[in-house]
């Protein structure tokens, strides 16, 4: 059992929540704003993007997503705060948060610029590390790769902040492993960090 099994309960977003997530210390990339303001747009248009800004602005804490800057750092609370709301505002389902994490790294700048660099499979995960130190201040994330076997193993450390990023983070990082592997992958979180485990651990396969 991991933290799936409980998000679904998770319908309520206030102020209390929204605090909490914000005394979070740690720091993310606007670049993560920036592609959910491009999901938010195709999916419900501007005045989809509004309404989430609008409820933002009633949590206390207003953020305009046009204006965010893609390298510049913001409260990694916010990051989790910005997904909460899209869910709330929208009614998605874990399945709309997924979609959001597999779609990501297809507009992600970052992203981007490392398969610009790094195209083999063994190349690219001896750089997942410094790949995620470009979008988060927080959290280790190491790989273990079989490319024999086909499977990739990620554990993400230190990074406790909320469960609606373990969903997105999961479809996030299959991917990411499709752009390098390019074949469709299977993603797993087989140990969460908000149940007994100490660490998240994102088993991919194709």
């Amino acid at each position: 059992k991991n933290c799936k099994d409980d998000f679904e309960k998770v319908i309520e977003l206030t102020k209390e929540i929204a605090q909490k997530l914000m005394e979070i210390k740690g720091e993310a990339r606007g670049v993560v704003f920036k592609t959910d303001t491009e999901y938010i747009l195709k999916e419900k248009g501007e005045e989809g993007l509004k309404k989430v800004e609008e409820e933002l602005k009633k949590l206390g804490y207003p953020i305009k997503f046009k204006e965010t800057r893609t390298m510049d750092f913001y409260p990694v609370g916010l990051r989790a705060l910005s997904l909460l709301t899209i869910k709330k505002v929208f009614d998605f389902d874990d399945g709309k948060i997924k979609e959001m994490g597999k779609k990501a790294p297809k507009i992600s700048t970052i992203i981007k610029l490392f398969m610009k660099y790094f195209l083999s499979l063994e190349k690219t995960i001896g750089q997942v590390s410094k790949m995620w130190e470009k979008h988060y201040t927080i959290g280790k994330l190491e790989a273990e790769v079989n490319e024999k076997e086909r499977y990739i193993i990620l554990r993400l450390k230190d990074f406790k902040i909320h469960p609606v990023l373990c969903k997105y983070l999961e479809e996030y990082f299959s991917s990411v492993t499709e752009l390098i592997v390019g074949s469709p992958v299977t993603p797993e979180e087989r140990r969460c960090d908000f149940k007994k485990d100490k660490f998240h651990e994102f088993l991919l396969t194709w």
